[in-house]
């Protein structure tokens, strides 16, 4: 099997609730640090919501791998940024049976 090309660079985000000052809260996202990728496409659709049509596609991002628990593993609901693209991480697992790599499945949605 090759060795994937980590030739991508994407910024890890995690999400956190604040106070907005009304007993309410809101989320903002945090960046953790820079994980070299490799993107692979893998299924798109158009997807109707009250706002309109969304274009979603389905991403598997694979990276070097970090054990459970460090926090430079990704974990579902973090997100990866490309500059204004956003990749939203639903599952996480290993690559292969080496444990080299990790394989991110991602959802990336575009308002069309």
């Amino acid at each position: 099997m090759a060795l994937p090309d980590l030739t991508t660079r994407l910024g890890l985000e995690t999400s956190e609730r604040i106070a907005d000052g009304l007993g309410g809260h809101a989320t903002v996202w945090r960046h953790l640090g820079w994980l070299w990728a490799h993107l692979d496409a893998r299924s798109g659709r158009e997807q109707g919501t009250g706002a309109g049509l969304i274009s979603v596609v389905q991403w598997r991002i694979t990276l070097r791998a970090a054990p459970v628990g460090d926090p430079r593993r990704p974990r579902p609901g973090q997100r990866f940024r490309l500059g204004p693209r956003l990749f939203l991480i639903e599952a996480v697992a290993e690559h292969d049976g080496t444990g080299r790599f990790l394989d991110c499945f991602s959802r990336e949605e575009d308002l069309t």
